[in-house]
């Protein structure tokens, strides 16, 4: 433990001078030490363009490797607004409607999800819920299983009525997207999203393959550092946030935001529109499709955060202001919302 927090003091004094005439990455340094963050990758851009892409720290810390603007990072639920997307390219191409019941792409699916609507699905107002308690995250599931435990889970309250965060139903959406392009949902954002635009390093996880610039994940436990913990392969190909990618491929993704490359400005727009429930309020999760809307200090913010693995993520898009900012952290009691908040006001000018 020794060894690894002379480590880490050892790039942060190598690190001073930069720090000293530069305000955010004096912020970031200080950030890092308070929350004990091995390392950390910083984006931000303005208009579609990156005006800052820095990593700190370390993204190995046994190995002694640093983060780069190359480092790869697991997005945790950032990766929902990828599969949000990929739904909505099957939208506009009439394959899959937004209000028709998830049983028309799911023929077997239990009775009352008749009533259950893709938009509720994509906007957490369906009833679905998280992983079971007991739910084993060594074990292997084939996409038939996953479904089937899914299946059997009571909805927790009327579609539509309520909004509850629920990773079983972009688990679902994953599923859906198979059913109706009969191709696996990683491989479908593959071909219409990454590769289009250049996102060269963006992925399903894989722990067997070999990854160039991949970070490991951190945990702390008493203090002391730790290796992430091990899951099952198959349960890091989810369509509830199992990506690898960097804040490079990121900064590409920000600049398709502002054009329509993947979709339709009405299509981006209905995404980033907080969705109402039945009674004709919007939803208590401020949520769209794969997206938070929020106002912070008079600043429009569609956002989104992921934990997974060792990993805490957050992008930020002060769309008013053609402000990104995206912090990737490989430890998961990092508060890269609240590191990206703080850069953001730093950018915006606000005190």
């Amino acid at each position: 433990m020794q060894f690894i927090l002379s480590s880490l003091l050892s790039l942060l004094f190598a690190a001073s001078a930069l720090a000293q005439t530069d305000p955010v990455a004096t912020y970031v340094h200080a950030e890092m030490q308070r929350e004990k963050i091995p390392g950390l990758s910083l984006l931000v851009s303005r208009d579609g363009k990156p005006v800052r892409a820095q990593g700190y720290g370390l993204a190995n810390v046994e190995l002694q490797v640093p983060v780069k603007p190359e480092t790869i990072f697991q997005s945790g639920s950032v990766g929902k607004q990828f599969t949000a997307t990929a739904i909505m390219m099957l939208v506009e191409e009439g394959k899959i409607q937004l209000d028709a019941p998830v049983t028309n792409y799911l023929k077997d699916a239990p009775a009352a999800w008749n009533q259950v609507t893709i938009r509720e699905l994509l906007s957490h107002t369906a009833g679905f819920g998280d992983y079971p308690r007991n739910f084993n995250f060594r074990k292997d599931y084939t996409e038939a299983d996953l479904l089937k435990i899914v299946e059997t889970i009571p909805l927790a309250y009327p579609p539509g009525t309520k909004w509850d965060y629920a990773n079983l139903g972009y688990l679902t959406l994953g599923i859906v997207i198979h059913q109706v392009t009969g191709k696996f949902y990683g491989d479908f954002l593959q071909e219409r999203i990454f590769q289009p635009l250049g996102m060269s390093t963006t992925r399903i996880i894989s722990e067997a393959d070999i990854i160039p610039n991949r970070s490991a994940g951190y945990r702390l436990v008493e203090g002391e550092l730790k290796n992430q913990e091990w899951v099952s392969p198959t349960l890091n190909t989810t369509a509830d946030g199992a990506l690898y990618f960097s804040i490079l491929d990121l900064a590409k993704w920000d600049a398709a935001l502002y054009t329509e490359k993947l979709l339709k400005r009405s299509s981006l727009d209905e995404m980033w529109t907080v969705v109402k429930l039945k009674n004709g309020q919007p939803n208590s999760g401020d949520y769209g499709f794969g997206w938070e809307i929020e106002t912070r200090d008079g600043h429009r913010v569609i956002r989104h955060s992921g934990s997974w693995q060792g990993f805490r993520t957050e992008i930020s898009r002060y769309v008013d202001d053609k402000l990104t900012v995206v912090v990737l952290a490989n430890l998961e009691s990092a508060e890269p919302g609240k590191i990206a908040e703080h850069v953001a006001k730093m950018y915006l000018g606000a005190p």
